[in-house]
C-alpha cells in the first residue's frame, strides 16, 4: 500500500498525533531570538523518543505555529505537561504572550508523503 493510501477511520493508541500551538510573541521579541530559544528545547523533546518532527511557522499577521508530530496522544499529552516544568523551555515560554496561546492535539488519520 502506498503511504498516501494509509488512512484510518478512527484513532488508536498508536496513532500519531499532531500538536498545534498557535501564539504571538511578546512585544519587542525578535524572531531570531525566539528561534534560538526553540533550538534550546530540542534535547529535551528528543530525549523522550516520541517526537517525529517539528516545525515553526509565522504568518503575515505575526501569528506563530509550533507544529509537532508525536508517536501517540499519550506521548503528546505527557510532553505538553513536562515542558511546563522544564528549565530549557523557560526562555521560550517567556517570549510568548500567554493570552494568545491556543493549543490543540488531534490524531493523524491520513497522511500523504
Amino acid at each position: 500500500m502506498a503511504p498516501a493510501d494509509a488512512a484510518r477511520s478512527t484513532a488508536s493508541d498508536d496513532t500519531p498525533v499532531l500538536e498545534l500551538v498557535q501564539f504571538r510573541l511578546n512585544a519587542g521579541t525578535e524572531d531570531d531570538d525566539f528561534i534560538e530559544a526553540a533550538r534550546g528545547t530540542e534535547a529535551m523533546l528528543r530525549a523522550g523518543g516520541a517526537l517525529i518532527r517539528r516545525f515553526l511557522t509565522k504568518d503575515s499577521e505575526g501569528t506563530w505555529s509550533d507544529v509537532i508530530e508525536w508517536t501517540s496522544m499519550e506521548a503528546a499529552l505527557s510532553a505538553a505537561e513536562a515542558v511546563m516544568q522544564e528549565p530549557d523551555f523557560q526562555p521560550l515560554m517567556q517570549m510568548i504572550d500567554p493570552e494568545t496561546v491556543n493549543l490543540s492535539h488531534a490524531p493523524i488519520l491520513w497522511r500523504m508523503e
